[in-house]
């Protein structure tokens, strides 16, 4: 007798063109419904997945109570998105959601009694996502425990980092891709012990692992094996044959129709886009389609003013912070202040680390050039950020200080126009063929 089941999902992708749409999704961003199709058998795994089940529902529901949903991210990115570059980025929108660099877990369990360094920040930067790597259930499971302690809105496990020191070596990052179901379980095992939801970030492929059903089969295995309701998709594969992690992020193709053909198969999961988006107009041309959010990585650190100074106003539909760059560098200096004049004995960073977030601050202005200059003189020597600033600002125009945010960014605002037209063809899932005599 021959016994078998092939379960095909269709979906149309359904544009976020009406506000009632949108205020829908803001409630329920993270409040999912479960029509993942299961195995016949259940493993004891899943059972305890499923036992945690209504737990995770509930902090769901305090979570998208309390924040705008994450429409627009910061990416995490090494040696960029730390406390420092978070604090600017939230003195600059209110709205945008902010993640941390990587924190690879053996870390965590190792610097246990030092994890203020590595978790904490100010309550300000709220909403924020941590995001974690590595591949040890064990490690992976303590990490997620001690970062619960520090409240943040979300925990986010690495799958897509094509860094040799990370993935080269078989170890975690983009790797992982090749084994979802273990992926499944270390989303569990984060989730099991953390009150927020848990999400993945990874790339469409690696190598020749690069098939629209491949990756497919890497999503519904993640969600079945897991709480896992969210997934960050970089549109790009990963080439792991030694070219740089800068050369990742350029000579792999986009492929954003693998990313919307994701909404169409996967309604029931929530979905953000990340890879080669550099603008507001990009933002709000991707959600028209029906991305779900939009995350923004280098642009949003590079040129902090015009990406994060538009994001409350054209993606959220909220009043502007309405601070002119002075102000903004005003409030940052007291932030500054309070962490050069901490006297607890905790690590305390360098002025250079506190001032290399501000070196994107007058991107493309008049003086810009001038100004970087200064700065690098000005970093031998002074020893505060009001002496640095004293010493460089003359180089930059006052109605360049002085002025606000006053436009819209409309560059790339029909982007993603024609993408359904291009979409891969539907997932299908087909169960394990069960043959028996």
């Amino acid at each position: 007798m021959l016994k078998s089941c092939v379960y095909t999902r269709f979906a149309s992708l359904t544009p976020l063109h009406s506000n009632i749409h949108n205020n829908h999704q803001r409630v329920c961003f993270h409040l999912l419904s479960e029509r993942l199709p299961q195995s016949r058998k259940l493993s004891s795994h899943a059972r305890k997945v499923k036992a945690t089940k209504h737990k995770n529902q509930l902090e769901s529901v305090k979570h998208a109570e309390r924040y705008h949903p994450p429409w627009f991210s910061v990416a995490p990115m090494m040696e960029f998105t730390d406390n420092h570059y978070r604090t600017l980025a939230r003195i600059i929108s209110k709205h945008s959601w902010l993640y941390t660099e990587m924190v690879v877990a053996e870390t965590l369990v190792h610097q246990q009694d030092n994890l203020d360094r590595f978790l904490a920040f100010p309550s300000e930067q709220h909403p924020i996502v941590l995001q974690i790597g590595g591949s040890n259930l064990d490690n992976l499971s303590k990490a997620a425990e001690l970062a619960n302690r520090y409240s943040y809105d979300e925990i986010n496990l690495n799958c897509g980092c094509p860094s040799g020191r990370v993935a080269g070596h078989g170890c975690f990052g983009v790797r992982l891709m090749l084994d979802p179901k273990f992926v499944g379980q270390a989303m569990s095992a984060i989730a099991a012990k953390c009150d927020v939801p848990v999400s993945v970030k990874c790339r469409i492929g690696l190598d020749d692992h690069d098939s629209y059903n491949e990756l497919c089969e890497f999503i519904y295995t993640v969600a079945s094996h897991s709480p896992t309701k969210h997934f960050i998709i970089h549109a790009r594969k990963a080439l792991l044959n030694g070219i740089s992690p800068a050369d990742n992020r350029k000579i792999p193709p986009l492929k954003y129709e693998y990313y919307f053909g994701l909404l169409r198969d996967f309604p029931e999961l929530q979905f953000t886009l990340n890879g080669g988006i550099t603008s507001i107009g990009q933002v709000n041309a991707a959600r028209k389609q029906g991305a779900h959010g939009v995350m923004l990585g280098r642009a949003a650190y590079h040129n902090p003013w015009s990406t994060l100074g538009c994001v409350d106003s054209s993606v959220y539909g909220e009043p502007g912070v309405g601070l002119s760059r002075r102000q903004v560098l005003e409030q940052y200096q007291q932030y500054c202040d309070s962490v050069m004049g901490n006297n607890n004995g905790s690590y305390k960073p360098s002025l250079r680390l506190m001032v290399k977030p501000l070196l994107g601050l007058f991107h493309s202005e008049p003086g810009n050039g001038l100004w970087k200059r200064k700065a690098d003189t000005a970093l031998r020597h002074c020893e505060t950020i009001e002496a640095f600033l004293e010493e460089t600002l003359d180089a930059i125009p006052n109605d360049v200080l002085n002025s606000t945010i006053s436009r819209k960014s409309s560059c790339g605002e029909d982007d993603f126009a024609d993408v359904h037209s291009s979409l891969p063809f539907p997932y299908r899932i087909r169960e394990q063929e069960m043959v028996y005599a």
